[in-house]
C-alpha cells in the first residue's frame, strides 16, 4: 500500500466530499452539516464547533481512507468503481446505524423522545437523516460515493 498516497489522497477525497456537501447545503438540498454535528460534541459555540468539527471531519476522513486503502490492498487493486461501491456501503451503514444512534451519545442533540423541554441545540437526524431534509439521504449517498470514487481513482494511479 502506498502510505504517502493514502495520506494525501484521503485528504483530497475528504475535501471533495466536504465541498460537495457544502454545495448541496448552499443549494438548499440538505441541512446536514457534518462539521457542526461533530464540533458540537465538544463545544456549545456553533462558530467554534464548525472549526473543531471540520478538523474532526478531516481526521475521520483519514481514518476511513486507511480502511478503504486496506480494502484495496486486500483486493490487490484500486479502482474508482470499487471505491464507489465502498462509499455506498459506508453511507448505508452511516444512514441506517450510526446517525440514528447518535442522539444517544451526543450531548447537544435532542432525542426523538426528548419532547419540548429539551435544551438540545441539534435536532436528531432520524433514520436516513431525513430530519435534515427529504433530499438528505440522496445527498449523503452521492457525496460518499464521490469520496470512494476519488480515493479509488487516486490510489489506482499511485
Amino acid at each position: 500500500m502506498d502510505w504517502a498516497g493514502w495520506a494525501l489522497f484521503g485528504l483530497v477525497a475528504t475535501t471533495a466530499l466536504t465541498a460537495a456537501l457544502v454545495a448541496a447545503q448552499l443549494a438548499g438540498l440538505t441541512r446536514l452539516d457534518f462539521p457542526l454535528v461533530l464540533g458540537t460534541l465538544v463545544t456549545e459555540d456553533p462558530d467554534r464547533a464548525r472549526i473543531v468539527g471540520f478538523l474532526m471531519h478531516l481526521g475521520i476522513g483519514q481514518g476511513f481512507a486507511v480502511g478503504y486503502a486496506a480494502t484495496f490492498a486486500l483486493l490487490h487493486r484500486a479502482t474508482w468503481w470499487i471505491g464507489a461501491l465502498l462509499g455506498a456501503v459506508h453511507v448505508g451503514i452511516a444512514l441506517t446505524v450510526i446517525l440514528p444512534l447518535l442522539p444517544g451519545v451526543h450531548p447537544r442533540m435532542a432525542s426523538p423522545r426528548a419532547g419540548p423541554a429539551s435544551t438540545a441545540v441539534l435536532e436528531p437526524p432520524g433514520l436516513f437523516a431525513v430530519n435534515y431534509g427529504v433530499q438528505t439521504p440522496t445527498v449523503a449517498v452521492v457525496v460518499h460515493i464521490l469520496y470512494g470514487a476519488v480515493l479509488g481513482l487516486l490510489l489506482d494511479g499511485a
